[in-house]
Parts: C-alpha cells; sequence; structure tokens
C-alpha cells in the first residue's frame, strides 16, 4: 500500500526511535519520522526551585491544576532538534502518534502546544504497527482526547500529593517514600511474610507406588473420621494422616507385596479449554511461568516486538481481538491442522461485559496472525512464539483426554489406593502449544483396565515410597503472583505493573531472593508501624488500602472515558486526602515517633540518671508525647551545645564508610581528629564528628572519578554539543581517565548551568 503524495512535507511523531524507524518505512518520501523518547514535559521535580518542592497547585473552582509543566531529562533538546528541522523542511502537518492510551494522550497534548505554530496538527493512533494500521490512523485524524489528558493529569496530582505528603511524614521513621498504588501493594508483600512467620508446621505422612505410569495414594482417611487430615484452607487430604503407625503399616504392606489388584474403575472423559489471548498481567505471568523470565524483562521485549511491528500494542486489560485477525488465525489454524482443530473462540470476561477493563485496547497478538515465525533475537522470537500460540490456541477446539479413575487393593492392608490413568486422544488447541509443553501420554496404560486386574508394583527409588514432610507456609510473591494479585485488588493498571515492582525494589522495601518478593525491614516498618496512621479511619476506608486504591483508580478510569469529571473526581481526592492526613498527624502528636525515641535515648546516654530523670519528667522514652518529645530535644541541644554529645549513628555509620571508600583502617580515620574510639568525638554540625567528616569528604574527592561520574559527563557533552577535549581542560585534565571525582562533580555542576542557562533564554 502505496502512501498518497500531494507535494506537502508532513512531520510524524512517535514515542521511540525503534518504533519511528518501523514507520518511516512504511511512509517513504515526503514524510519526516521522529522519535521524542518518552515523556517530554511533566510535573516539576528535584530540588532546586520552589514549584518542583510543591505537592500541590491551586485550581479555579471546576477546573484543574495548570503547574508550571517542566522539561523532562534532555526532552528540550530533542523537541527543538525536531523544530528546527520541520522548520527547515517547510512542513505543513504534524502527526502526533504517540501511544493509544492515558499516558501517550498526554504526551500528545504537550507535544501539540510544543508544535502549535503549524498550520495543522493531527492526532492519530493504532493499536498495532503494520503498513495498515498507519494508512487508517493517517487516513482518519482526530484532536487530543481531553478525558483520557484529564485522567493522566488527575493520576499525577494524586500520586504526587500523596507521594509529597506521606513520603514527609515517613521520614520519622527515616524512610524514604510512600506512594499511592507501591504502598498498598508493598502490604501484600508484607502480610504475606507475616503469615508465613506465623504458620506452625504440622507433620503428615503419605504412602503411595507407582504403576504402568501411574501414581497411586494410599486413602488413609474419610472425611468423618476422627483423624481426618484438612490442610491450611480446609481441604481434606485423604492420601496423608498424622498417624505414624499407620502410614508405617500402609507402607510395609505395598513393599512385601509384588502386586496390587484393581477394585474399581470410573470412566471419564477430560476437556480442556483455551484461555483468552494475553493481557499484560497474563503476558507477565507466562512470561515468568513458561519462559522463566523476570516481568521487567518479559515487558521489554514485549515493548521491542510492538515497536517493530510484530504484535499489538502491550498495555492492555482486555481480551476481545480484531474479527480480521481472527479470521487468518483461524484460516492458518483450518489448513495446517484440519476443521476439527477450530473451536468457537475464546475471550474473557470483559469481552462479555462483565468486567470493569481499563481501556478499548484489543489483546496483545500477532500483527499479522499468520506470521507464526519471525526474524529477530532469540528472546524476541521467544516470546512471539508464546504470543502467537496464545492467540491460535483460543480459536481452536478443546484438547480431550480419556481418563480412568482406579481404586486398588494390596494384601496386608485394608486401606484402598486410588489413582487416576489419563491420555489425551484429541491434541487440539494443545496442538500450538507443543514446543512449551512437556511429553504428553496418548496411549492408554498397558496394562488391562478391568476390575480384577492385576497391576505390577515398580520397584524404584521412589516407588514404594513413605514421605514424611511438614505443612509449608503460604508461598512468597512472585513477580509474576504480586502483579495478579495487583489486577485482582484493581489497583494497579497495565502500565504501572512492573513501574510499581521496579520502585519497591529500588528503595530499599523488598528484596527479590530468586523470584521470590521478601519484604526488608524497612518495607516491614513502613506498613506496620507507618501506614496505620493513614488507616485508622473510624468511618471510611484507609488511605493505603486496596479498597481505597481500587476505588481511586476506578474514579480515573471513569474520567478517562468521559463518565466522570476530571476536576471534581480531584477535588473529591483532596478533601479525603487532607482529612485523612491530618487524622495520622493528629495521632502521631499523641506518641513520640521512632525517629524521636532513637535520638533522645542516644543523646540520654551520656547524661547522669538524674539529670535524665528531670528531663524525662519521670517517664520512659515510650511513655512521651510528641510534643513531649520535641521539648525535650531542645533542652538536649541545649546542652550539648554546652557540654558535647556523641555522634549520632549517622555520623558514625558515615566516618566508617568513608573510611572504607579511602581503604584506612578506622584507627587511622580518627587519628585525623586526635582520638581513638567514636565515642571521644562530639556530634552536632559544630562537633568534631561534623569536622572528621569534612576533612574524610575532601580526601574522597581526590579519589578516581567514578563509572556513573564518567557516563554522565559524556552524555552532557553530548547534550552541549562540546568537544571532550574542551571540557576536559577546564579541570586541566587531558583524558577522562585521569579526572578525579572532585574535577569530575566540578565539570558536570559547570555543565548542568550551561543547560539550564540556555534553557531559560530560549523560554525567554
Amino acid at each position: 500500500m502505496a502512501f498518497r503524495q500531494d507535494g506537502k512535507m508532513k512531520l510524524m511523531i512517535l514515542e521511540s526511535g525503534a518504533k519511528a524507524r518501523t514507520v518511516k518505512n512504511y511512509l517513504g518520501k515526503g514524510w519526516i519520522v521522529e522519535a521524542c523518547n518518552g515523556h517530554v514535559q511533566d510535573l516539576p521535580s528535584g530540588n532546586g526551585s520552589k514549584q518542583r518542592s510543591k505537592a500541590m497547585w491551586a485550581a479555579n473552582k471546576g477546573e484543574l491544576p495548570e503547574p508550571p509543566w517542566d522539561w523532562t531529562d534532555g526532552a528540550e533538546r530533542v523537541v527543538n532538534s525536531i523544530l528546527d528541522k520541520a522548520r527547515k523542511s517547510g512542513v505543513e502537518e504534524v502527526y502526533i502518534a504517540t501511544d493509544p492510551d492515558r499516558e501517550g494522550e498526554f504526551i500528545a497534548w504537550r507535544l501539540s502546544i510544543l508544535f502549535g505554530e503549524f498550520s495543522k496538527v493531527f492526532r492519530v493512533t493504532f493499536n498495532e504497527i503494520t503498513r495498515s494500521a498507519v494508512s487508517n490512523s493517517i487516513s482518519n485524524p482526530s484532536e487530543i482526547n481531553s478525558s483520557l489528558v484529564d485522567a493522566a493529569k488527575v493520576r499525577r496530582f494524586m500520586d504526587r500529593l500523596v507521594g509529597y505528603r506521606c513520603s514527609r511524614f515517613s521520614k520519622s521513621w527515616s524512610l524514604k517514600s510512600m506512594g499511592r498504588v507501591q504502598t498498598p501493594t508493598l502490604g501484600f508483600i508484607v502480610e504475606r511474610e507475616m503469615e508465613r512467620d506465623a504458620h506452625v508446621p504440622i507433620e503428615y505422612h503419605s504412602v503411595h507406588a507407582d504403576s504402568h505410569g501411574v501414581r497411586f495414594n494410599v486413602r488413609f482417611h474419610e472425611k468423618n473420621d476422627s483423624e481426618a487430615w484438612f490442610d491450611d484452607l480446609g481441604k481434606h487430604r485423604a492420601d496423608r494422616t498424622s498417624n505414624d503407625d499407620l502410614a508405617k503399616s500402609a507402607f510395609k504392606a505395598l513393599n512385601s507385596s509384588q502386586v496390587l489388584t484393581i477394585s474399581s474403575v470410573n470412566d471419564g472423559i477430560a476437556r480442556r479449554n483455551p484461555q483468552p489471548p494475553f493481557t499484560t498481567d497474563t503476558m507477565l505471568q507466562a512470561g515468568s511461568s513458561t519462559l522463566g523470565w523476570s516481568v521487567s524483562k518479559t515487558s521489554r521485549i514485549a515493548s521491542t516486538l510492538y515497536q517493530s511491528g510484530y504484535i499489538t500494542y502491550i498495555r492492555t486489560d482486555s481480551t476481545r481481538t480484531n474479527p480480521d485477525a481472527r479470521k487468518k488465525v483461524r484460516n492458518y489454524v483450518r489448513d495446517k491442522y484440519g476443521e476439527e482443530y477450530l473451536g468457537q473462540g475464546v475471550v474473557g470476561k470483559d469481552a462479555k461485559g462483565k468486567a470493569n477493563v481499563q481501556d478499548a485496547h484489543e489483546a496483545i497478538r500477532p500483527s499479522k496472525p499468520d506470521v507464526v515465525t519471525i526474524e529477530a533475537s532469540a528472546d524476541e522470537s521467544r516470546l512471539y512464539a508464546l504470543i502467537w500460540s496464545r492467540f491460535a490456541a483460543s480459536q481452536m477446539s478443546q484438547s480431550i483426554r480419556e481418563r480412568r479413575d482406579l481404586e486398588a487393593s494390596v494384601e496386608g492392608s485394608d486401606r484402598a489406593l486410588r489413582g487416576t490413568a489419563s491420555w489425551r486422544i484429541h491434541s487440539g488447541w494443545e496442538e500450538v502449544y507443543s514446543q512449551f509443553n512437556g511429553e504428553v501420554r496418548t496411549e492408554p496404560p498397558e496394562a488391562s483396565l478391568e476390575v480384577g486386574a492385576k497391576w505390577s508394583i515398580e520397584q524404584s527409588e521412589n516407588s514404594p515410597e513413605m514421605v514424611t514432610d511438614q505443612t509449608k507456609p503460604p508461598r512468597r510473591y512472585t513477580e509474576s503472583s504480586i502483579v495478579q494479585a495487583m489486577k485482582k485488588a484493581e489497583i494497579g493498571r497495565p502500565s504501572t505493573y512492573v513501574s510499581t515492582i521496579q520502585k519497591l525494589t529500588g528503595r530499599g522495601y523488598v528484596k527479590l531472593d530468586g523470584s521470590s518478593l521478601i519484604p526488608t525491614s524497612d518495607g516491614r516498618k513502613l506498613w506496620t508501624d507507618v501506614v496505620p496512621f493513614y488507616n485508622q479511619v473510624e468511618e471510611d476506608i484507609g488511605l493505603f488500602t486496596p479498597d481505597f486504591t481500587s476505588h481511586m483508580e476506578a474514579n480515573l478510569d471513569l474520567v478517562e472515558t468521559g463518565l466522570e469529571d476530571g476536576p471534581e473526581v480531584w477535588s473529591s481526592f483532596v478533601a479525603k486526602f487532607r482529612d485523612m492526613h491530618n487524622n495520622a498527624l493528629s495521632i502521631r502528636k499523641k506518641t513520640a515517633t521512632p525517629r524521636q525515641q532513637s535520638l533522645i535515648e542516644s543523646r540520654m546516654a551520656h547524661l547522669d540518671p538524674e539529670m535524665r530523670n528531670e528531663l524525662m519528667l519521670g517517664k520512659s522514652v515510650e511513655e512521651i508525647t510528641g510534643d513531649e518529645a520535641r521539648e525535650i530535644i531542645d533542652k538536649l541541644q541545649e546542652i550539648g551545645d554546652r557540654i558535647g554529645y556523641p555522634p549520632s549513628e549517622k555520623q558514625s555509620g558515615l566516618i566508617l564508610k568513608l573510611a572504607d571508600q579511602l581503604g584506612i583502617g578506622l584507627d587511622e580515620a580518627l587519628g585525623l581528629a586526635g582520638v581513638t574510639e567514636i565515642p571521644e568525638l562530639t556530634g552536632g554540625g559544630d562537633g568534631t564528628a561534623s569536622e572528621l567528616i569534612g576533612k574524610l569528604i575532601q580526601m574522597t574527592r581526590d579519589l578516581p572519578s567514578t563509572e556513573a561520574q564518567i557516563e554522565l559527563i559524556e552524555k552532557l557533552v553530548e547534550q552541549n554539543e562540546k568537544s571532550l577535549s574542551e571540557v576536559l581542560s577546564t579541570v586541566g585534565a587531558r583524558d577522562i581517565s585521569e579526572l578525579t571525582k572532585s574535577d569530575a562533580s566540578d565539570i558536570i555542576s559547570k555543565m548542568k548551568s550551561r543547560g539550564r542557562g540556555r534553557s531559560r533564554k530560549k523560554r525567554s
């Protein structure tokens, strides 16, 4: 399909370079295709200006706030480059083709303003990066969807307000941050760990034997037996017993006998339905269970496949698919396997109108359903094969197995054995999954399936076998299972699953042990010590409960679809948050924070008992209020100014860290201050500990520059269009390897300052 050329130069802006390269191949001459590299402007962030430290901005009634949207890192240079190219090329029409979701619409909105000088600016979207999809979008351009933009704004405002105000609150516990979605997600992980801690293992025995490929388990107890065994979920497990003698007796009988006798046979048919096409969460889960990948790897590889035009958009809750795509894959299945392999087609609840879905996107499927394999990297090919198989399977027939539920007896025991023989008679949808599944039995056992038949017992290391084990605590969450928990609780969205996990690990609240997510001490502290201040609400659900977060996410979805007014949702949230935050502050005043308690205890340590008792008013540190704690700390400061007090834990830790960085012993470091022990130093900003820290920091500045500093310098050199040698000469260095940490810091500071100055000049 050729794109019509009318002599007018056109510009298309996409989010990523990979996507831009794919689309460029479709558009050809007459088009400039550029990438903005994600978000170009966003809420002010970082340190510096007053605007960047604000949690919210004022707004007129019935309107959303309009904060000063700041450039994201490196975006101003990219946008100005595209603008210059467009002006010089005589561009008349601009097509903004960022992702077809809430965040993509926000980026498109900012770009539409930045490129407002051009006579025609259009919004185009496509769910798949194919020639036909791109052509159709250009033929049917639209305007910026204000509902989507409002939803993106409100989400930002919510996250900003909660993040800034609650994170400041959490600093009293020396914690880094709190978040509207990340904190409830952390709660799942911590609560699961607490369940594990509380678990009391119960010993049990099980006995089994194998025969002709069938495992027979001894059935010890019926439900109504006094010794009947039930698992933690209350499920009856007839194959388990706590009676050691009973288990040993059954095992002895199996060991002494060579055969078991079939006493009962029940015929049956097992039909397995295919699953719906992938949504974001099910794709991440399959990436983990089938390919053994982390959710971040699966997400990254999927993004590459989408940007290269191989699959549809990867952030979706929907299982709906395009009728033409279904037709193509059904034709392939019919031609490849035969009519009997076609089914009615399987979709999820959302496609039947029974579930809340964030967007109108299709499920994740191949852009060209009749293309089974692609020319790509090994990882990309594996994930594509999984996505193709899932989509093809959704249009295929059931797999069918014959089964025989067997009961058997063995001489010397009055306990029955039960097993199931199963073999597949029609592969159906499993046919396209053969590369991901193990070997499947397709023939019945060689032994007779008649009552009275004698089956030989396999004699091996594992048959017969008596197993003594204990009940296990609940499994820890993995990356994929926490995504499922978020999805079930409706506290996350396809665009936030991976980033939420990354925040929890990056901020030290959760660590990965293999595939398991384990809360750290800080993670536990945040959930058990800090969150209750916000969840102690008498007549409403707490701020960091899944219910509250789910409600807010649902409101954002309604704003997105135009069913709720963005300013009203934002105003309602602010009112609720203000009440919850003020309530948390009032509760905290009633008791000293852990941070206050720790500071008081450390500074009290060097005072005599009489002075301590006088300051504490006869109370323990756990009994004083927050107001009393502040008064005591002020008095301790006055005392410290007169007589001095020991260094804080933070100061002591920093001295140890700096000494380690310098490769010197603690004795040598303390010798710089003329002492031999850390307690001999004095704390506070004017104390000897602070002076020593200053000396050590100065010494570290003469160490070689870090890898991170070098990478940043190289990036800034490119952004500022300077030569590396010119930049190095400002500190008297000839090669980047000669830079000290101090030199590197000076260069970085100067170049950032130049960049900010240039930005201000351009804006003026």
